[in-house]
């Protein structure tokens, strides 16, 4: 895959992403998703069990701040120790911390009330865009980005795959299952998230293809 292909697909990646949380947005905004949103929570929560609640409780425990914070730091220590990238331990952490601020800034400006039908959890704060949606997004699609080129086989990367859209997904729906977000507000934090990263990560390959060659003209010229 060329890098010309890459930054391509990238940049439409974001303008799509964009478009979707626009879209989402305004039937938000508009109240016109309640029909959606009513019918995906009476799916997904009359599936409840205490078994499927035990196992939901544990997705949102390591989609919080605090697992998050932990998964970062081993993640960050791992390549910049071990892989010694520090470049991509910037945007590792870019990408993490934008979509946090970025997540706060659209609760803000949305005010949007959690549901209130059947809760298992209690939470505060506003439901649009989820943030554990968000934050997981934005840290397991990162790291299968960044540990892709790492991994030689097949099977690893396709190991690497199915681990990140299951955690990513697993953390979605437990919000919806725990009853404290609309899945509108689980698909426009995807959405979000998945335009801010496309965009950092357009942007990281731009800047790794011009370090390549000014470094390959220090050395013709050495």
């Amino acid at each position: 895959m060329n890098l010309k292909f890459q930054l391509s697909f990238a940049f439409l990646l974001s303008i799509v992403s964009l478009i979707g949380f626009s879209f989402i947005a305004i039937l938000v905004s508009g109240q016109n998703i309640v029909q959606f949103d009513s019918t995906v929570i009476s799916f997904i929560q009359g599936r409840e069990t205490p078994f499927l609640t035990n196992i939901m409780k544990f997705f949102t425990f390591v989609g919080s701040t605090k697992c998050a914070v932990i998964i970062i730091l081993l993640a960050s220590l791992f390549m910049y120790k071990v892989l010694k990238h520090r470049s991509e331990t910037i945007l590792f952490f870019s990408v993490i911390a934008g979509s946090a601020v970025l997540n706060q800034i659209l609760k803000w400006f949305f005010h949007r009330a959690r549901p209130d039908l059947h809760r298992l959890i209690e939470v505060g704060g506003y439901s649009f865009p989820s943030g554990h949606s968000m934050n997981a997004f934005a840290l397991y699609a990162t790291l299968a980005f960044l540990l892709w080129r790492h991994i030689p086989t097949r099977i690893g990367r396709t190991i690497l795959i199915i681990f990140s859209t299951v955690m990513i997904l697993a953390i979605g729906i437990s919000r919806i299952y725990l009853g404290v977000h609309y899945p509108s507000d689980v698909i426009g934090g995807y959405l979000a998230s998945g335009c801010w990263l496309a965009l950092a990560i357009y942007f990281f390959q731009r800047y790794q293809e011009k370090r390549r060659r000014l470094e390959g003209n220090k050395l013709v010229r050495e």
